[in-house]
Protein backbone atom coordinates (compact mmCIF):
# COMPACT_ATOMS: atom_id res chain seq x y z
CA UNK A 1 0.00 0.00 0.00
CA UNK A 2 2.62 2.49 1.09
CA UNK A 3 4.27 2.49 -2.35
CA UNK A 4 1.12 4.03 -3.84
CA UNK A 5 1.28 7.14 -1.63
CA UNK A 6 3.16 9.94 -3.49
CA UNK A 7 4.81 11.48 -0.44
CA UNK A 8 7.26 13.35 -2.66
CA UNK A 9 4.38 15.31 -4.24
CA UNK A 10 3.28 16.79 -0.94
CA UNK A 11 4.92 19.99 0.24
CA UNK A 12 5.56 20.64 3.91
CA UNK A 13 2.54 22.94 3.95
CA UNK A 14 0.35 20.24 2.34
CA UNK A 15 1.14 17.89 5.20
CA UNK A 16 0.17 20.45 7.81
CA UNK A 17 -3.45 19.89 6.77
CA UNK A 18 -5.72 16.85 6.98
CA UNK A 19 -6.21 14.81 3.82
CA UNK A 20 -6.65 11.31 2.50
CA UNK A 21 -3.33 9.76 1.49
CA UNK A 22 -4.54 6.46 0.02
CA UNK A 23 -7.97 5.44 -1.26
CA UNK A 24 -8.31 1.76 -2.03
CA UNK A 25 -12.11 1.79 -1.94
CA UNK A 26 -12.24 3.08 -5.50
CA UNK A 27 -10.90 -0.29 -6.74
CA UNK A 28 -8.07 1.44 -8.62
CA UNK A 29 -5.46 -0.64 -6.75
CA UNK A 30 -6.15 -4.38 -7.15
CA UNK A 31 -5.84 -6.25 -3.88
CA UNK A 32 -6.12 -3.09 -1.78
CA UNK A 33 -9.83 -2.37 -2.20
CA UNK A 34 -10.30 -2.74 1.56
CA UNK A 35 -7.72 -0.15 2.67
CA UNK A 36 -7.74 3.64 3.14
CA UNK A 37 -5.27 5.93 4.90
CA UNK A 38 -6.10 9.35 6.30
CA UNK A 39 -3.61 11.90 7.61
CA UNK A 40 -4.79 14.16 10.40
CA UNK A 41 -1.62 15.57 11.94
CA UNK A 42 -0.15 14.12 14.04
CA UNK A 43 -2.14 10.90 13.39
CA UNK A 44 -2.09 8.54 10.41
CA UNK A 45 -5.27 6.44 10.43
CA UNK A 46 -5.48 3.19 8.45
CA UNK A 47 -9.05 2.05 7.82
CA UNK A 48 -9.68 -1.62 7.02
CA UNK A 49 -12.87 -2.97 5.47
CA UNK A 50 -11.42 -6.50 5.52
CA UNK A 51 -8.99 -8.07 8.00
CA UNK A 52 -5.22 -7.88 7.47
CA UNK A 53 -2.58 -9.73 9.46
CA UNK A 54 -0.59 -8.06 12.22
CA UNK A 55 2.71 -8.24 10.33
CA UNK A 56 1.32 -6.32 7.34
CA UNK A 57 -0.16 -3.68 9.62
CA UNK A 58 3.08 -3.30 11.56
CA UNK A 59 5.03 -2.82 8.33
CA UNK A 60 2.64 -0.16 7.04
CA UNK A 61 2.71 1.64 10.39
CA UNK A 62 6.50 1.74 10.41
CA UNK A 63 6.66 3.10 6.86
CA UNK A 64 4.06 5.78 7.62
CA UNK A 65 6.09 6.91 10.63
CA UNK A 66 9.21 7.09 8.44
CA UNK A 67 7.55 9.03 5.59
CA UNK A 68 5.50 11.50 7.63
CA UNK A 69 7.98 13.57 9.68
CA UNK A 70 5.24 15.00 11.93
CA UNK A 71 3.59 11.63 12.54
CA UNK A 72 3.33 10.83 16.26
CA UNK A 73 0.72 8.09 16.08
CA UNK A 74 -0.42 5.38 13.66
CA UNK A 75 -3.81 3.83 14.35
CA UNK A 76 -6.10 1.36 12.60
CA UNK A 77 -9.87 1.38 12.49
CA UNK A 78 -11.46 -2.00 11.78
CA UNK A 79 -14.59 -1.13 9.82
CA UNK A 80 -14.80 -4.88 9.16
CA UNK A 81 -15.53 -5.54 12.85
CA UNK A 82 -18.60 -4.89 14.96
CA UNK A 83 -18.74 -1.26 16.20
CA UNK A 84 -15.62 -0.39 14.11
CA UNK A 85 -13.04 -0.38 16.94
CA UNK A 86 -9.81 1.61 16.67
CA UNK A 87 -6.42 0.32 17.88
CA UNK A 88 -3.01 1.95 18.29
CA UNK A 89 -0.25 0.49 16.09
CA UNK A 90 2.70 2.82 16.73
CA UNK A 91 3.48 5.93 18.75
CA UNK A 92 1.25 7.94 21.08
CA UNK A 93 -2.35 7.11 21.90
CA UNK A 94 -4.03 10.23 20.49
CA UNK A 95 -7.84 10.24 20.54
CA UNK A 96 -8.75 13.94 20.38
CA UNK A 97 -7.22 16.24 17.81
CA UNK A 98 -7.98 19.20 15.57
CA UNK A 99 -8.14 18.59 11.83
CA UNK A 100 -7.17 21.59 9.70
CA UNK A 101 -8.47 22.02 6.15
CA UNK A 102 -8.05 25.18 4.07
CA UNK A 103 -7.08 26.88 7.33
CA UNK A 104 -10.35 25.96 9.09
CA UNK A 105 -10.44 23.77 12.19
CA UNK A 106 -12.58 20.76 13.07
CA UNK A 107 -12.72 18.65 16.21
CA UNK A 108 -11.92 14.96 15.59
CA UNK A 109 -12.51 12.09 18.01
CA UNK A 110 -10.88 8.75 17.24
CA UNK A 111 -12.08 5.51 18.76
CA UNK A 112 -15.48 6.83 19.85
CA UNK A 113 -17.65 6.01 16.83
CA UNK A 114 -17.44 4.75 13.25
CA UNK A 115 -17.23 8.31 11.89
CA UNK A 116 -14.74 10.61 13.56
CA UNK A 117 -16.15 14.07 12.78
CA UNK A 118 -15.31 15.07 9.21
CA UNK A 119 -15.50 13.39 5.80
CA UNK A 120 -12.30 14.22 3.95
CA UNK A 121 -13.69 13.37 0.49
CA UNK A 122 -15.80 16.54 0.72
CA UNK A 123 -12.73 18.81 0.91
CA UNK A 124 -13.42 20.41 -2.50
CA UNK A 125 -17.12 20.72 -1.74
CA UNK A 126 -16.44 22.67 1.44
CA UNK A 127 -14.11 24.98 -0.44
CA UNK A 128 -16.84 25.59 -3.04
CA UNK A 129 -19.30 26.44 -0.25
CA UNK A 130 -16.84 28.90 1.27
CA UNK A 131 -16.44 30.61 -2.11
CA UNK A 132 -20.21 30.83 -2.77
CA UNK A 133 -21.65 31.84 0.62
CA UNK A 134 -21.03 35.57 0.75
CA UNK A 135 -24.11 37.30 2.22
CA UNK A 136 -26.24 34.17 1.65
CA UNK A 137 -28.86 32.55 3.84
CA UNK A 138 -27.75 28.89 3.87
CA UNK A 139 -29.71 25.73 4.69
CA UNK A 140 -27.45 22.80 5.60
CA UNK A 141 -29.39 19.51 5.62
CA UNK A 142 -27.99 16.36 7.27
CA UNK A 143 -25.48 18.69 8.90
CA UNK A 144 -23.67 16.12 11.10
CA UNK A 145 -20.89 18.10 12.93
CA UNK A 146 -21.50 21.10 10.62
CA UNK A 147 -18.33 21.21 8.45
CA UNK A 148 -20.30 22.88 5.62
CA UNK A 149 -21.54 25.45 8.10
CA UNK A 150 -17.96 26.22 9.16
CA UNK A 151 -17.04 26.78 5.51
CA UNK A 152 -20.12 28.94 4.87
CA UNK A 153 -19.55 31.23 7.85
CA UNK A 154 -15.87 31.50 6.88
CA UNK A 155 -17.17 32.60 3.47
CA UNK A 156 -19.20 35.41 5.09
CA UNK A 157 -22.64 33.77 5.00
CA UNK A 158 -25.41 35.94 6.42
CA UNK A 159 -26.91 32.95 8.25
CA UNK A 160 -26.58 29.15 8.31
CA UNK A 161 -29.35 26.83 9.48
CA UNK A 162 -28.00 23.37 10.35
CA UNK A 163 -30.49 20.49 10.43
CA UNK A 164 -29.86 16.95 11.66
CA UNK A 165 -32.05 14.37 13.37
CA UNK A 166 -29.25 13.70 15.87
CA UNK A 167 -28.58 16.49 18.35
CA UNK A 168 -25.21 15.18 19.58
CA UNK A 169 -23.35 15.90 16.30
CA UNK A 170 -24.98 19.34 16.16
CA UNK A 171 -23.54 20.08 19.61
CA UNK A 172 -20.12 19.19 18.21
CA UNK A 173 -20.89 21.50 15.29
CA UNK A 174 -21.45 24.34 17.74
CA UNK A 175 -18.06 23.50 19.28
CA UNK A 176 -16.50 23.58 15.80
CA UNK A 177 -17.82 27.10 15.26
CA UNK A 178 -16.44 28.19 18.62
CA UNK A 179 -13.10 26.62 17.70
CA UNK A 180 -13.00 28.87 14.62
CA UNK A 181 -14.10 31.92 16.66
CA UNK A 182 -17.30 32.33 14.62
CA UNK A 183 -20.24 34.48 15.66
CA UNK A 184 -22.86 32.00 16.87
CA UNK A 185 -25.67 34.50 16.41
CA UNK A 186 -25.36 33.79 12.66
CA UNK A 187 -25.74 30.02 13.13
CA UNK A 188 -28.84 27.98 14.01
CA UNK A 189 -29.03 24.32 15.01
CA UNK A 190 -32.24 22.35 14.46
CA UNK A 191 -32.23 18.81 15.85
CA UNK A 192 -35.30 17.62 13.94
CA UNK A 193 -36.39 15.05 11.38
CA UNK A 194 -36.11 16.86 8.04
CA UNK A 195 -39.02 14.93 6.54
CA UNK A 196 -41.39 15.89 9.36
CA UNK A 197 -40.26 19.46 10.01
CA UNK A 198 -40.59 21.51 6.84
CA UNK A 199 -42.39 24.20 8.83
CA UNK A 200 -39.28 24.69 10.98
CA UNK A 201 -37.12 24.90 7.87
CA UNK A 202 -39.38 27.44 6.16
CA UNK A 203 -39.36 29.62 9.28
CA UNK A 204 -35.70 30.55 8.70
CA UNK A 205 -35.98 30.89 4.91
CA UNK A 206 -36.16 31.54 2.09
CA UNK A 207 -32.63 30.37 1.30
CA UNK A 208 -29.99 31.44 -1.20
CA UNK A 209 -27.98 28.22 -0.87
CA UNK A 210 -29.20 24.74 0.08
CA UNK A 211 -26.74 21.94 0.86
CA UNK A 212 -28.02 18.38 1.01
CA UNK A 213 -25.52 15.65 1.92
CA UNK A 214 -27.64 12.72 3.12
CA UNK A 215 -26.49 9.27 4.21
CA UNK A 216 -27.33 6.60 1.65
CA UNK A 217 -29.20 4.61 4.27
CA UNK A 218 -29.88 5.11 7.94
CA UNK A 219 -32.13 2.56 9.60
CA UNK A 220 -35.38 4.11 10.70
CA UNK A 221 -34.72 7.57 9.22
CA UNK A 222 -33.26 7.73 5.69
CA UNK A 223 -33.51 5.62 2.56
CA UNK A 224 -31.98 7.92 -0.01
CA UNK A 225 -33.65 6.47 -3.10
CA UNK A 226 -37.06 6.81 -1.46
CA UNK A 227 -36.51 10.04 0.47
CA UNK A 228 -34.32 12.35 -1.65
CA UNK A 229 -37.19 13.26 -4.02
CA UNK A 230 -39.23 14.40 -1.01
CA UNK A 231 -36.67 17.15 -0.39
CA UNK A 232 -36.45 18.22 -4.02
CA UNK A 233 -40.19 18.66 -4.44
CA UNK A 234 -40.17 21.08 -1.48
CA UNK A 235 -37.62 23.42 -3.06
CA UNK A 236 -40.20 26.00 -4.25
CA UNK A 237 -41.22 26.47 -0.60
CA UNK A 238 -37.63 26.86 0.60
CA UNK A 239 -35.60 28.70 -2.04
CA UNK A 240 -35.13 32.24 -3.25
CA UNK A 241 -35.12 32.84 -6.99
CA UNK A 242 -31.63 32.14 -8.41
CA UNK A 243 -30.73 30.22 -5.26
CA UNK A 244 -28.00 27.59 -5.52
CA UNK A 245 -28.33 23.91 -4.63
CA UNK A 246 -25.49 21.55 -3.71
CA UNK A 247 -26.89 18.03 -4.02
CA UNK A 248 -24.60 15.26 -2.81
CA UNK A 249 -24.87 11.51 -3.31
CA UNK A 250 -22.65 8.93 -1.63
CA UNK A 251 -24.29 5.70 -2.79
CA UNK A 252 -22.11 3.55 -5.10
CA UNK A 253 -25.32 2.06 -6.48
CA UNK A 254 -26.74 5.36 -7.73
CA UNK A 255 -25.16 7.52 -10.43
CA UNK A 256 -25.43 11.22 -11.23
CA UNK A 257 -28.36 10.26 -13.46
CA UNK A 258 -30.38 9.60 -10.32
CA UNK A 259 -30.02 13.27 -9.31
CA UNK A 260 -30.73 14.59 -12.80
CA UNK A 261 -33.84 12.43 -13.15
CA UNK A 262 -35.01 13.43 -9.68
CA UNK A 263 -34.67 17.12 -10.58
CA UNK A 264 -36.47 16.59 -13.87
CA UNK A 265 -39.47 14.92 -12.22
CA UNK A 266 -39.66 16.80 -8.89
CA UNK A 267 -38.40 20.32 -9.65
CA UNK A 268 -37.67 20.89 -13.36
CA UNK A 269 -37.18 24.64 -12.79
CA UNK A 270 -33.65 23.83 -11.53
CA UNK A 271 -30.78 24.39 -13.96
CA UNK A 272 -27.67 22.19 -13.79
CA UNK A 273 -24.51 24.31 -13.35
CA UNK A 274 -21.53 22.05 -12.62
CA UNK A 275 -20.17 19.06 -10.74
CA UNK A 276 -17.62 19.25 -7.92
CA UNK A 277 -15.12 16.39 -8.06
CA UNK A 278 -13.40 15.00 -4.96
CA UNK A 279 -9.63 15.43 -4.50
CA UNK A 280 -7.49 13.54 -7.01
CA UNK A 281 -6.52 10.86 -4.49
CA UNK A 282 -10.08 9.47 -4.64
CA UNK A 283 -9.45 7.46 -7.78
CA UNK A 284 -12.31 5.32 -9.07
CA UNK A 285 -11.78 2.34 -11.37
CA UNK A 286 -15.42 2.68 -12.44
CA UNK A 287 -16.56 6.30 -12.89
CA UNK A 288 -19.73 7.19 -11.05
CA UNK A 289 -19.24 4.85 -8.09
CA UNK A 290 -17.72 7.42 -5.74
CA UNK A 291 -18.97 10.67 -4.27
CA UNK A 292 -21.20 12.77 -6.54
CA UNK A 293 -21.68 16.51 -5.90
CA UNK A 294 -23.87 18.46 -8.35
CA UNK A 295 -24.64 22.18 -8.37
CA UNK A 296 -27.98 23.51 -9.61
CA UNK A 297 -29.64 26.93 -9.76
CA UNK A 298 -33.28 27.27 -8.80
CA UNK A 299 -35.53 29.48 -10.95
CA UNK A 300 -38.87 30.57 -9.55
CA UNK A 301 -41.85 30.09 -11.82
CA UNK A 302 -45.21 31.87 -11.66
Amino acid sequence: MIEHIPFEQYSQDDLLESRRLFHGRGHAYPGLEHVCVDWMPPVALITLYKEEDATWLATQAELLMQNLPECKSVQVQFRCRDKAPTELLRGDDVSNLIAIEHGLKYHVQLGQAQNYGIFLDMRNGRQWVKEHSDNKNVLNLFAYTCPFSIAAIAGNAKQVVNVDISKAPLAKGRDNHRLNKHELNKVKFEGVDIFKSYGRLKKHGPYDLLISDPPSFQKGSVDIKRDYPKIIRRLPQLMNDQGLLMLCLNSPDLSEDFIHQMIETQCPSCEYIESITPPEVYKEAMPGKGLKVLIFKYHQTD
